[in-house]
């Protein structure tokens, strides 16, 4: 009898299962498709080659054609060059020799796959990081809020690096989970070639690197499951690890010797080849006033080149009458001059610079470098759509201004999540279970990699918002433990859940 009871219970657990995993299986099935359905709408709306895609396909049509990292001027002559590092030119070629030369809807639509596949990684990660009783609930959350992420979506549909890079980040991600739970040679060469190539990508992309992968060894030689391999062991591959990271830098920087007689194992800051003037003056005054993105979109990025009006500067640029009559006058000269900045010019440029900062040092070093990273953190995250810069005068736009202040709501929302899944230290109260969220201080590389990454947003001179989308991937998942930790939290236990009470 006790037998038959027993195979019933059995039994009736094995349905239970089923039945959780069809309904897993049928989320994961609409938040993919709805992903799906955003990506192929901004495909549609938003495709767009211009500007550093161009630059990218260039590099990459140069390498199938003629076997050269080179851009091309207008007259047909190459170049060589080292302002873009070789990682989205590779992607790029490959896209093209697979589709068609230049065909760059095709690269944007294999940025789409990767996109849902940063999805599901970021859904994995928080599933493995959560705590027992939150594991599904957690890695649907996380599911549902990547799939439905606009501002990524938005990057997967033109040919940059953005989509790349965060998929990049979220592989990493998962990856040091996977190590951690069981430390083995897939997870850790799946790490080095995640962190490896969004280094490649784009030079910040080494921060990866240089944050996950120290914590991670010291997780697992604290971890209790790291008895399953020895010190010697875990010294080899990291030993090995290492070197496949640093031999494509190692090529890199051994082609710009080559070719330029300079040590870059890297990209340069403002994207310019040896020899090319950096204009240190333009670049220091830049920084004494800018503030925001529409600044950078109509003043950074116009000079040098196009013409620059002294009334599109905003009124924080001027201290002084003086100071507005030099501006002028430089700006005039600048104009006069063929749209080039000139050593001259450059010159009067830092002196204004020098003189401000001078001045206003707290403004200049702490308030205006605090402002621009709030900039890029708060700002709603409208540079690829179709919306005036200037969105939140109402007079002009009202739909525009009621849309981006709900985008600007919208990304604030991804922020405290994720922050309050950071945050979520104090063990759960729950009957079951008193694990903390994330593990034994496995939220620490994901602040650690947020804090690092904003110390080095301040050190720049005009901000964009698409510098900080690489935080998505780590507020997606921390947000996805929030959202299940606080359903566990303050859902009615069920009756399985109880705790059992005896008669007297």
């Amino acid at each position: 009898m006790q037998d038959a009871e027993e195979i019933q219970l059995r039994e009736l657990k094995r349905q239970r299962a089923d039945a959780a995993q069809v309904r897993t299986r049928l989320h994961v099935s609409i938040a993919l498709g709805a992903g799906l359905a955003l990506r192929a709408r901004m495909l549609r709306k938003l495709f767009a080659v211009s500007g550093d895609s161009l630059v990218y396909g260039g590099l990459a049509k140069n390498l199938l054609l003629h076997g050269r990292y080179a851009l091309t001027l207008p007259n047909g002559e190459m170049y060589s060059t080292l302002i873009r590092l070789p990682g989205y030119p590779l992607f790029l070629a490959l896209c093209f020799r697979l589709f068609g030369m230049e065909n760059y809807f095709a690269a944007a639509c294999v940025q789409v796959a990767m996109d849902l596949a940063t999805c599901l990684l970021v859904a994995d990660f928080a599933r493995r990081m959560a705590p027992a009783r939150c594991k599904e609930g957690a890695a649907l959350a996380a599911l549902w809020l990547a799939a439905l992420c606009p501002f990524t979506a938005s990057y997967a549909a033109i040919p940059l690096t953005e989509t790349a890079t965060i998929c990049m980040l979220a592989l990493a991600m998962n990856a040091m989970a996977r190590f951690r739970e069981q430390p083995c040679w897939s997870s850790g060469l799946c790490f080095t070639f995640a962190v490896t190539y969004a280094a490649l990508l784009r030079p910040d992309g080494a921060l990866a690197a240089v944050v996950f992968a120290p914590v991670l060894l010291l997780e697992v030689r604290r971890c209790n499951g790291a008895a399953r391999i020895e010190a010697g062991k875990l010294a080899r591959m990291a030993a090995v690890c290492v070197l496949l990271g640093l031999a494509p830098f190692g090529a890199w920087a051994a082609r710009n010797w080559r070719v330029f007689h300079v040590f870059e194992p890297l990209a340069p800051r403002l994207a310019v080849d040896p020899g090319e003037s950096t204009h240190p003056g333009w670049e220091r005054w830049v920084k004494s006033w800018c503030l925001d993105f529409i600044s950078t979109s109509q003043i950074y990025w116009e000079v040098e080149g196009d013409k620059l009006d002294v009334a599109d500067l905003p009124s924080r640029a001027f201290d002084s009458p003086a100071q507005y009559e030099e501006t002028a006058r430089l700006v005039a000269k600048y104009n006069g001059n063929g749209y080039e900045l000139t050593p001259e010019i450059d010159a009067g440029f830092a002196r204004l610079a020098r003189e401000r900062i001078t001045a206003h040092p707290l403004r200049s070093y702490v308030w205006l470098r605090l402002g621009r990273l709030a900039d890029m953190l708060l700002r709603p995250r409208l540079e690829n759509l179709p919306i005036d810069l200037d969105w939140w005068v109402y007079a002009h736009h009202h739909k525009e201004t009621a849309f981006s202040w709900a985008y600007a709501g919208l990304n604030a929302v991804y922020l405290a999540l994720g922050i309050a899944g950071l945050l979520l230290r104090p063990r759960l109260s729950t009957p079951r279970t008193t694990t903390r969220p994330w593990g034994p201080r496995f939220w620490l590389p994901l602040a650690a990699y947020m804090v690092l990454r904003c110390a080095l947003l301040l050190t720049i001179a005009a901000p964009e918002t698409r510098y900080t989308l690489e935080f998505f991937p780590m507020l997606m998942a921390a947000g996805g433990v929030a959202m299940a930790a606080g359903w566990v939290r303050f859902r009615p236990a069920s009756r399985s859940e109880r705790p059992s009470t005896s008669s007297a």
